[in-house]
Parts: structure tokens; C-alpha cells; sequence
């Protein structure tokens, strides 16, 4: 075994060659391993992820997409079984019977073409010796006509693949939404922790510079303690928050259709998006047509009022002809003639019960309520719509107050730190303003977090959301 190095120095990888001419004994036994797991890492967990490949990988990889994909395939697949009600229905059929049945004798005589005058005589009339058939049979049928039912049914399977079609591009949306909430969940995560970590590490300097303070005898034992107390307290954030980054990453790796425990180096940042002037007008219009719930109940209407057309189908006549062929042999090969068939048949349902009047009412009813659910699904797509636009606008407002926020805290903090070290301001006025900037520059990230959030959402509400949005680009 040899390990060489790649040629590709920005990636720093080392790839393993096993040569089958080397004895496994020249390299050492702690490098197998290690070799084989190197080769059988997947790409995507050693090179950095930005938002876009993120999104590539989840349409790749998510389990919601092929299920989609699954039905759309079904749907089509009903179709063509409703279109084959048009096409003639072709069947073989071959049997073996034997009997002494009397009747049975005399009928298969007679389709063997083996009838003589000899069979008339009374006594094997009544009781004949038992005889074999062997018959093969070619049918053929068409229906002609059938009031419309097979057209209604072809309609009715159309429709319902158009919405299967939108449920699959309902599905797509929401598995883009869903890898860039967990993306920018984990970089929230990842950013918060760094916060935490700040936190201690100005901690632990403020600490320092209180034993400093109280050995030059300008403080007592209560500030050192003090800040012994604020340090735990932000250590116990950096705890919860490293943990939380654990779920999220997890949660990322969920989102995409990876395994749990795959790694990523992300390489969006979490920086405000610049977005064009929105006009809430145009997407609420925009999302009444475009969103696939509201094709959905649209296609649903349709399907209801198709549904009303079979069932006044029921009422109407079907004419069909039928085709046959039909060979009887005493034997399998010989011994047997053959004949054939031609028909038109009607069927006409006179009366039923009242069934036929039931289905129809039904189906009315099932049309009323498909145009409610329309008229309900406009007025709640609209209400998401203005709800995401509110979300949005409302983060980038968050967003200006929290960057001032941070930059007065910060400076404040530093002031204080000063005054603190020169004896001109108390412990209390120095963990106040250490807990500002943890909380200042933990809400600005949560503005920001928000405000892509919300613009994906905004996205979605409209159903506009597609891999080229501007909402899921990188920076």
C-alpha cells in the first residue's frame, strides 16, 4: 500500500493506492484504515457547501422528492389504464372438461363436428359413455359505445395527474424551503456559538483584569466572585449553544437526504440579503395563480364537475360487439371442428333503484364543495402571503436596529472596561454591559437569520421558489 499525495494542494487530501504486488506488512497496520475510510468518505462532507450546492444536494438526495416522483409516475401509469377503455379487449382461453352429462355429450358432439346419425338412438342419447373436450377460445369485444363513461374516466386521470404534477412541485418547494431553513439554522447555530465563545473569552479577560484591580487594592473579593459568576453564565450559554449546533447540523444533513452524522463546511455566510423593492399586490395576485395548492382545488373543481358527467354516463346506453372463435377437439390435436362469432349487444340500465340519482347528487355536492375550498384556499393564500411579506420586512427593520445596537454596546463595553480598570466604574456596571453585547450581537444574528428565513418564505407563500431564486443564492 502507497500513499500519495494528490496534486490538488487547495484541497490537501491524501488518496491510498492498494497495490495487489506489495505485501500489506511493508505499510504500517494503523494506515489501513484510516486509507480505506479516506476513500470511502463522500465529497460533499470535505468540500465547503454554500446555500446553492446545499440546494442541489437536497433536490439530489431528499426522500420527499422521489416520493413525489412516485406518484407523478402512478398517476401517468391511470391514465393510460383509463385510455385502454377506447381499445378492443383481445383474450385466449383453453380448458379440459369430461363428462357423461347428456347434454354436455350432445353439445360437444356437435361442436367437434363428430354428430352422426348413430347419436340419435335413445339409449346413448340418455346415457352416452363420457366423452372429452378440449377447447380453445378467441374473443374479441369492443365497446362502441358507452355514454361517455370512458371519456369521463380518461378526463377524471388526466386531472388527477395534473394534480399530482403540482403535489410534486409542491414538494419540491417545500424540500428548497426546508435545506435552506436547516442551512441557515446551522450557520445561526454556528455564529451564536462563536458569540458564546467571545462571551468567555471577554470573560475570562475581564476576570483577569478584576484580580489585577483587586491586587493593586482598589476592589475587593465580591468583584472577582462577581465575575467568577458572570463566566459560568456565559459558559453555560456556549454549552447549550454547541449543542444546539449538534441538532442543527444534524437537522441540515436531514433536510438534504444524507446521513446524520455527515459533515459540511459551510461557505454562505449569514450576512443580510439586499433585496429589490417588494410590491405585496403582485405576489398576493401572483400566488393565487401560481401557488400549487391553488391549482390543486382549482383541478379538484374540475375533477368534481368530470365526476358529475360519469354519473349522468350511468343513465345512458352501451352498445358493444363481440368477436369469437371457438375450437373443440375429443383430443388435443384431432378429432374436433371449429366455429365462430359475431354480435352487437345493448344495455340500457332502465332502473336501479334510484343508485344512478344518488351518485349524481353526490357528485354535485362534491362540485359545491370543491368551489368553497377554492374560494377558502384563495383567501388563506393570500393571508400567508401578507404574513411572510410582514416577517420579512419586519427582520430587515430588526436587522438596522441590532447592527446599532451591537456598535453602541461594543463601544460602551469598552468604555466601561477602561473606566473599570482605573477604578472609575463598579463590577456591576461592567457585567451589564458584557451581557449587552451578548445580547446585542445575538439578536442582530437572529435578524438576519430571520430576514433570509423570511424571504424564503415570502418565496414559498408566493409560489415562486425555485433553485435560481434570489432568496437562495449565495454570498
Amino acid at each position: 500500500m502507497q500513499f500519495l499525495e494528490s496534486g490538488d494542494m487547495s484541497r490537501g487530501r491524501k488518496f491510498c493506492i492498494l497495490e495487489n504486488r506489495i505485501s500489506p506488512f511493508q505499510t504500517p497496520m494503523w494506515k489501513i484504515p484510516l486509507c480505506i475510510s479516506l476513500l470511502a468518505a463522500p465529497t460533499w462532507a470535505q468540500e465547503p457547501l454554500s446555500l446553492p450546492d446545499a440546494v442541489r444536494l437536497g433536490l439530489a438526495h431528499n426522500q420527499t422528492i422521489a416520493a413525489a416522483s412516485a406518484s407523478v409516475s402512478a398517476a401517468e401509469a391511470r391514465v393510460g389504464e383509463a385510455r385502454s377503455g377506447r381499445l378492443p379487449k383481445l383474450n385466449y382461453a383453453e380448458s379440459f372438461a369430461r363428462s357423461d352429462n347428456p347434454v354436455f355429450v350432445f353439445s360437444s358432439l356437435l361442436t367437434q363436428h363428430q354428430f352422426t346419425a348413430a347419436n340419435f338412438q335413445l339409449g346413448p342419447l340418455n346415457r352416452p359413455d363420457a366423452l372429452s373436450n378440449f377447447q380453445s377460445k378467441l374473443t374479441l369485444d369492443e365497446m362502441v359505445y358507452d355514454g361517455g363513461r370512458t371519456r369521463q374516466a380518461v378526463r377524471s386521470a388526466e386531472l388527477g395527474r395534473e394534480m399530482s404534477g403540482e403535489e410534486g412541485r409542491l414538494a419540491r418547494m417545500q424540500v428548497l424551503a426546508g435545506v435552506a431553513r436547516a442551512y441557515y439554522g446551522d450557520l445561526l447555530a454556528e455564529a451564536s456559538l462563536a458569540a458564546a465563545q467571545e462571551a468567555v473569552r471577554s470573560a475570562d479577560a475581564d476576570l483577569e483584569r478584576a484580580e489585577t484591580v483587586r491586587a493593586a487594592g482598589m476592589s475587593t473579593d465580591v468583584d472577582v466572585l462577581s465575575i467568577r459568576v458572570h463566566r459560568a453564565e456565559v459558559e453555560e450559554q456556549r454549552i447549550r449553544r454547541a449543542a444546539d449546533l449538534d441538532v442543527t447540523r444534524a437537522a441540515l444533513n436531514d433536510a438534504l437526504g444524507l446521513p446524520l452524522d455527515t459533515t459540511h463546511s459551510l461557505s454562505t455566510k449569514l450576512e443580510a440579503l439586499q433585496l429589490q423593492d417588494l410590491s405585496l399586490p403582485e405576489y398576493e395576485t401572483g400566488a393565487v395563480a401560481e401557488r400549487p395548492e391553488a391549482r390543486e382545488v382549482k383541478l379538484a373543481a374540475s375533477l368534481a364537475q368530470t365526476q358529475i358527467g360519469a354519473a349522468h354516463g350511468a343513465l345512458l346506453p352501451q352498445v358493444g360487439v363481440r368477436a369469437a372463435f371457438e375450437a373443440d377437439r375429443q383430443r388435443f390435436v384431432d378429432r374436433g371442428g371449429a366455429n365462430w362469432l359475431a354480435a352487437v349487444s345493448l344495455e340500457w340500465n332502465l332502473f336501479n333503484g334510484f343508485g344512478d340519482r344518488a351518485r349524481i347528487q353526490a357528485a354535485t355536492a362534491g362540485l359545491r364543495r370543491a368551489e368553497a375550498e377554492q374560494e377558502r384556499a384563495g383567501s388563506g393564500i393570500r393571508l400567508e402571503v401578507r404574513r411572510a411579506y410582514a416577517d420579512l420586512r419586519a427582520a430587515g427593520q430588526r436587522i438596522a436596529v441590532a447592527q446599532a445596537a451591537v456598535a453602541e454596546a461594543e463601544e460602551s463595553l469598552r468604555i466601561t472596561q477602561n473606566r473599570y480598570a482605573a477604578g472609575l466604574a463598579n463590577v456591576t456596571d461592567l457585567l451589564r454591559t458584557e451581557s449587552a453585547v451578548l445580547e446585542s450581537r445575538t439578536r442582530r444574528l437572529a435578524a438576519v437569520h430571520d430576514q433570509r428565513v423570511a424571504a424564503v418564505g415570502l418565496e414559498l407563500a408566493a409560489g415562486k421558489l425555485t433553485e435560481a431564486s434570489e432568496a437562495l443564492r449565495g454570498n
